[in-house]
């Protein structure tokens, strides 16, 4: 007999998990099936059952799960004498997780119970069928994710994958999207292009419509059934989002954004929402519905906002700005990551003060960070002239003239001219 006194006179952990969201909502009849391993428990002779629900709409593919770690924790101090899961790819859906949990069990004497069976870690055979269905897991796994991203391509080549609907478009049927038919919601999203047609800026639109207290739509998502249209001031990233959206001239997009995996604490972390280069869309059907500008229009007000990407810490064409702060549009908030903008206060010789963007672009919001220039722009003034000190030594060695550290002048041209030829 696999459970032993031993087991019994430590405590059964039910572990519980559904993978997503969307299984919490519709799939109930296998949580309940889950539950119901209490009920087993009790009759295999254990009166002390706990139960842990944390990890309820966690994948078990290697993502942060801290009801997995509490069970973790409880074997390791002896508290657990058996684990019971419907089936053990409710444990863990990759081989870190599933062989540190055998490892774990078979150091303190732990068995592992599914619907099929009880398994001890310590005996070689149960421990080699528990490694091949967990092998199999990662397996079934990785298939039907190939599956379902096959199957989300292709319909995604015919442009008819439709996750959301931007706002000024409502869907029709299971693939098709039309324009909204409120003229309100079509004049405002109207507008914002008017505008930027002739202020060729999204700062200066996202300004002008502030300042005249017009009030774009957007989708509250968080009600069930069809989104429903909500109207609010812009604030910058609205204004933006509407520009840079093909989806408004007319074009099917898919594959706009990416993922990236990271270790973070020795786990997974997926970081989504990453945008690609156009060059990288895995879809792009032009002339796909009706749209609120033409392609080529679209076209054009990408190329004007890339030249205007000064706020993004790009290189583009342009004047330099006068001033004297040295760093001028160099540096971007540590808390926001926004640009910092330089101010004066008009009086003479007044080096300025860098402060965060982020009331600028949206304003309402909590101010960031603000300091002084002077000690910032001297700081980094003294480690250029310590980097450029032996080119000087190079330059003037053939006459053995004597070496001569630049000097940082507080007239505005000249340090312009040394922040854009040093840095």
């Amino acid at each position: 007999m696999k459970i032993t006194s031993d087991h019994l006179a430590r405590g059964a952990f039910i572990y519980i998990r559904q993978s997503t969201v969307d299984q919490l909502a519709n799939n109930h009849e296998s949580r309940r099936r889950q539950y119901g391993l209490a009920d087993r428990a009790h009759a295999l002779g254990w009166a002390d059952v706990t139960v842990i629900d944390d990890d309820l709409g966690r994948s078990g593919s290697g993502v942060s799960r801290p009801g997995f770690e509490k069970l973790l924790a409880a074997i390791c101090e002896g508290r657990v004498g058996a684990v019971f899961a419907i089936e053990v790819s409710r444990l863990a859906r990759n081989g870190r997780d599933w062989h540190t949990l055998i490892e774990f069990c078979g150091l303190v004497g732990t068995v592992i119970v599914d619907e099929d069976g009880i398994y001890e870690p310590r005996h070689p055979n149960d421990r080699l069928l528990l490694g091949m269905k967990g092998t199999m897991s990662e397996l079934e796994l990785s298939l039907l994710r190939a599956r379902s991203m096959e199957a989300l391509k292709q319909k995604a080549r015919r442009g008819e994958l439709f996750f959301t609907v931007a706002v000024g478009y409502m869907k029709v049927g299971r693939d098709k999207i039309e324009m909204d038919p409120d003229l309100r919601v079509r004049e405002a999203i109207g507008l914002v292009f008017t505008r930027f047609a002739e202020m060729q800026s999204i700062r200066q639109v996202f300004l002008s419509l502030r300042s005249d207290q017009i009030v774009l739509p957007y989708l509250n998502s968080r009600n069930s059934g069809q989104p429903q249209v909500l109207w609010k001031l812009p604030v910058y990233a609205t204004v933006s989002n509407l520009l840079t959206n093909p989806v408004y001239a007319g074009a099917y997009a898919f594959g706009r954004t990416g993922s990236r995996t990271i270790i973070e604490n020795g786990r997974k972390r997926i970081m989504r929402g990453r945008r690609k280069d156009r060059s990288d869309w895995a879809v792009l059907l032009v002339d796909h519905h009706e749209g609120y500008l033409s392609w080529a229009e679209f076209e054009r007000n990408q190329r004007l906002i890339a030249d205007n990407a000064n706020g993004k810490g790009m290189m583009v064409r342009g004047p330099v700005r006068k001033g004297e702060a040295l760093l001028a549009g160099l540096l971007r908030c540590g808390h926001c990551g926004r640009r910092l903008l330089v101010s004066y206060n008009g009086t003479k010789g007044d080096v300025g003060r860098y402060k965060c963007d982020a009331t600028r672009s949206n304003p309402g919001g909590d101010p960031c960070i603000s300091f002084g220039a002077l000690r910032v722009d001297e700081a980094v003034g003294v480690e250029i002239v310590r980097l450029l000190q032996p080119l000087g030594v190079e330059a003037d060695h053939p006459s053995d003239h004597a070496v001569r550290a630049p000097v940082w002048r507080k007239t505005a041209p000249d340090r312009v001219g040394a922040r854009t030829g040093a840095i």
